[in-house]
């Protein structure tokens, strides 16, 4: 009967145990941004649970936290809103002695990007625009955002359905910085933008990769890793990066300023950054995750790979998108006269 009753106390001792340790980690991200089995095995790891939320747009994500959402451990902004976030103090600062990992972070080209690690955040992944283009179906691919301008494939481009993406194409191709506060610059980006509408079939974000890959569409405007991922499977299409230069964009890692498990999510910071893991995830997303120690876990067709990997010639060109307070109504008059016509 003692042994009995010692072992349903130990059973008891054992549960409570597990259920201490039972935390969960709530991640709200972009969709298909973290290779599944890496969340298996920082689950395994520190006996937790992770919890996924996704968005599909900064927009959408900074909304739900505007307006009250609380609960989650660990957000992805772009650059643009993590500034917003920032000014509204809306994010707590990460302490990097809990992140050793950061120095595998590839300082070389994050200086190139002209991008920063503030005290709220971490760099994750880098995501390129360009354009993808059927080179089965195109001899003479026009290496220019004038791409789109060539009245011989009217009909069957996209453009991007992203006011500050695709007037940031009219401003690189005319010369302007992709941050341009100046009406009149941003009004004569419209107007490219216009002209090149003449040619487009839709501004469009969602079905462009699946419209290259079935030769609906013969050049698109889209994102490094969506068109990879079609590269990977069909030799018929291609990526550039036009000679004006291209747009970047950053997603960060940051952690809500009330987040429950503060802790556990410097963990996780730190645990994306272990070069496996960072490979694993740069495997799945086909973007950079800015980890010098990652690329040499890549598969050889990745490593060497200049639609993931542009030259420094390439990335120097490149702009972020930056925020731009209240400067962006001129963005929006502009993109209301371009989608209006």
């Amino acid at each position: 009967m003692k042994a009995m009753k010692w072992l349903a106390t130990l059973c008891l001792i054992f549960l409570s145990s597990c259920s201490s340790n039972d935390k969960e980690l709530h991640i709200y991200s972009w969709g298909d941004y973290i290779n599944p089995e890496v969340v298996k095995k920082f689950e395994e790891k520190y006996h937790c649970r992770v919890i996924l939320d996704t968005y599909d747009s900064n927009e959408s994500m900074y909304s739900k936290l505007k307006s009250g959402a609380t609960g989650y451990d660990l957000i992805f902004p772009s650059n643009y809103i993590l500034d917003l976030l920032n000014q509204q103090q809306m994010l707590q600062p990460i302490d990097k002695t809990k992140i050793p990992n950061l120095k595998y972070l590839d300082t070389h080209l994050i200086e190139l990007l002209k991008t920063t690690v503030d005290a709220s955040s971490i760099p994750y992944m880098l995501t390129f625009s360009g354009i993808g283009y059927r080179q089965d179906h195109i001899s003479n691919m026009v290496d220019s955002w004038n791409a789109f301008g060539q009245s011989q494939w009217r009909g069957r481009m996209t453009m991007l359905n992203d006011f500050r993406e695709t007037i940031g194409a009219g401003l690189k191709y005319l010369g302007y910085s992709v941050n341009s506060k100046e009406e009149k610059e941003i009004q004569a980006a419209a107007d490219q933008v216009i002209k090149w509408r003449n040619n487009l079939a839709k501004f469009e974000s969602e079905q462009y990769k699946n419209g290259i890959a079935t030769a609906e569409f013969l050049v698109v405007h889209g994102y490094n890793g969506d068109i990879l991922q079609v590269m990977q499977e069909d030799k018929g299409v291609n990526f550039i990066y036009p000679k004006e230069g291209a747009v970047v964009s950053c997603d960060y890692l940051a952690i809500p300023k009330n987040a429950p498990q503060n802790a556990l999510a410097h963990e996780f910071i730190n645990f994306l950054y272990e070069p496996e893991m960072a490979a694993l995830n740069m495997s799945t997303t086909l973007f950079i995750s800015p980890n010098k120690q990652a690329y040499r876990y890549l598969a050889p067709h990745l490593k060497n790979n200049p639609v993931l990997f542009p030259s420094d010639e390439t990335l120097e060109k490149m702009e972020l998108i930056l925020d731009l307070g209240q400067d962006i109504v001129k963005y929006h008059r502009a993109w209301d006269r371009i989608k209006s016509g």
